[in-house]
């Protein structure tokens, strides 16, 4: 990129433990991981910088690969500005990589699927070094049904049903989402539900994973999933379940 060009574009790739964040998104009664990213960036060029996300996850919920891109009006140095940034972020955020971008990138919307994964533990005693890493879920689960239950869900679908805020946002304008795959890993202690698809509504992971999880508690039967997602009424479907076992993966574009 020549130092010519007026407006820069750059692309990130941040990690990041959410357990003690707000979320990514910047919000006014909390510590975000987007706002200290900005802070930083702000320091280290002596700007005021805009840093534009994949998506935003909740309180709690981790990422392994969130994306995020911003703009400057000068070039910088790609790997003292890495090594600046993580120097100043706390040690629960990291950015892992950070790279020229093509002047028409966005990392929202040149996006073409996401992967998140959603951890289980499932023995019968809580391990205290997954408790916040994975949900311990305080009843009996059969994999078996779990993974019955979860191939209703893949394919093309209205996720009305599973969207928090339906009526906001991308849901009310189009809450049909394809989900390529959703498999059901198992690992020691618990199981790993992982969730590709073309994009997801707000908490729409965490509450197929609740809903899937009152299945094998007996509350709902797996047959009733298909009439749930016909019926686009959240209040059909299960719980939801907490943000600490919910990771974003990668972001493909």
């Amino acid at each position: 990129m020549s130092a010519s060009d007026q407006n820069c574009k750059y692309k990130m790739t941040v990690a990041y433990d959410g357990t003690q964040f707000g979320g990514w998104q910047v919000q006014p009664n909390a510590v975000s991981i987007q706002s200290l990213i900005e802070q930083s960036l702000a320091t280290i060029l002596r700007d005021s910088i805009s840093l534009f996300g994949s998506g935003r996850t909740d309180a709690g919920v981790h990422a392994l690969s969130q994306v995020a891109h911003f703009t400057t009006r000068q070039p910088i140095d790609l790997s003292k500005t890495l090594a600046s940034l993580n120097g100043l972020l706390p040690s629960d955020i990291r950015i892992m990589t950070l790279e020229c971008a093509d002047p028409d990138f966005h990392s929202r919307f040149s996006a073409v699927s996401k992967t998140y994964h959603y951890r289980l533990h499932i023995d019968a005693i809580p391990d205290p070094f997954k408790r916040r890493y994975a949900y311990h879920v305080p009843h009996p689960v059969d994999l078996t049904l779990l993974k019955e239950a979860a191939f209703h869900f893949i394919g093309t679908h209205d996720f009305t049903s599973f969207a928090n805020e339906a009526s906001r946002g991308s849901a009310a304008k189009n809450a049909v989402r394809t989900l390529y795959r959703l498999d059901i890993v198992e690992e020691p202690g618990g199981a790993r539900l992982e969730f590709q698809g073309d994009g997801f509504l707000y908490k729409m992971v965490r509450n197929i994973v609740g809903t899937l999880l009152d299945v094998c508690a007996n509350k709902i039967s797996k047959d009733e999933i298909p009439s749930i997602l016909k019926a686009k009424d959240r209040r059909l479907a299960g719980r939801s379940a907490p943000p600490h076992g919910l990771y974003l993966i990668k972001v493909e574009y």
